[in-house]
């Protein structure tokens, strides 16, 4: 497999370099360990929030790392979790006196790790919550997790958590709005194509010419079927029937909905998804009060695309429409 890099040990942190040369003016890049924090932090007495995970999904995290919506986000290697170290850094790198939200996708090490850095960072006098994303309606365990997998709910969780600490909500309430986000987001994802991590330089999975996977994870783990290539609207009527019946959402509901590309899927295609998810939506009474269309929780270049939909009340709507400028989402700015 072909890839732009220099050395492979050399990958996140010349990645890195890059955003930290790219948007200097909105975000501080820091080495050993690895994290990005929003270029005015701390905000003195503001709910710091901060995610993470593997690299190899970008913009998530450092992408959403700015006014408006992440406070700070640490990479790990590529589809690997981030170390306690990293995470215990950032935490008292934007800890600005009203504690710190981390927003954890269930993956078994990210909960780990997170955990070993908020029992640190506690002990040192800092007030920490962890609330954990498990949207993914594919599958009930997998390879990395117990429980469902955490995926497109964290952009959006992370949006709607910036919002309400750069109101100047407390650390409960931003932690009950992302317990809120999580509650009424539903995620699923499918892939054409298999990725390449770096190190391993082939793909990591074989999959048919003529064949699709739905319920596919971001690493590439097993979905729920493995199938000949269908059509776009049969392949979003199968993804958006499991997500819209799983919570389920109803006739006069208001979500916000993202369509997200792996990594690998023109947008051209994504749009064309979107027009599928819309007709469906508004054949069962359910209005798209806001829309994502785009590749922001990426599985390196892999062909696919994920759906994800959270209900969302007037209060939802109001902190998703606040401003944020970060370096992959901005509006109202």
């Amino acid at each position: 497999m072909k890839k732009l890099i220099n050395k492979v040990d050399d990958v996140v942190r010349e990645s890195l370099a890059g955003v930290a040369a790219a948007h200097g003016d909105l975000v501080k890049v820091f080495y050993d360990p690895n994290y990005v924090v929003r270029a005015d932090a701390p905000v003195k007495g503001k709910v710091g929030v901060i995610s993470g995970g593997g690299s190899g999904h970008e913009p998530m995290h450092g992408g959403f790392v700015g006014m408006g919506m992440l406070d700070a986000a640490c990479p790990g290697d590529v589809f690997t979790s981030p170390t306690p170290d990293q995470m215990e850094a950032a935490t008292k790198a934007v800890d600005g006196g009203a504690g710190v939200l981390h927003i954890v996708k269930n993956y078994t090490g990210d909960v780990m790790n997170f955990e070993m850095a908020a029992e640190i960072a506690q002990a040192e006098g800092i007030d920490v919550v962890a609330v954990v994303i498990d949207d993914d309606v594919a599958v009930q365990d997998s390879l990395y997790t117990a429980g469902r997998r955490g995926v497109g709910t964290t952009v959006l969780a992370e949006k709607l958590c910036g919002a309400a600490a750069e109101k100047g909500m407390t650390l409960q309430q931003v932690a009950d709005i992302c317990r809120k986000v999580n509650a009424n987001g539903r995620s699923m994802g499918m892939a054409l194509t298999s990725c390449a991590v770096p190190a391993a330089g082939k793909p990591t999975f074989d999959i048919g010419e003529d064949e699709m996977e739905i319920g596919i994870g971001i690493h590439g783990e097993p979905g729920r079927k493995r199938m000949k290539i269908k059509s776009a609207s049969e392949i979003v009527e199968m993804m958006a029937e499991a997500v819209i019946n799983d919570l389920p959402y109803k006739s006069g509901d208001n979500v916000i909905a993202m369509v997200n590309g792996m990594g690998g899927t023109p947008l051209i295609e994504l749009y064309l998804i979107y027009n599928e998810l819309n007709k469906i939506c508004e054949g069962k009474g359910i209005k798209i009060a806001r829309r994502l269309v785009g590749n922001y929780i990426t599985s390196l270049e892999m062909a696919g695309c994920s759906i994800t939909l959270v209900k969302a009340d007037d209060e939802l709507l109001s902190l998703w429409d606040a401003p944020v400028h970060t370096p992959a989402l901005r509006w109202g700015v």
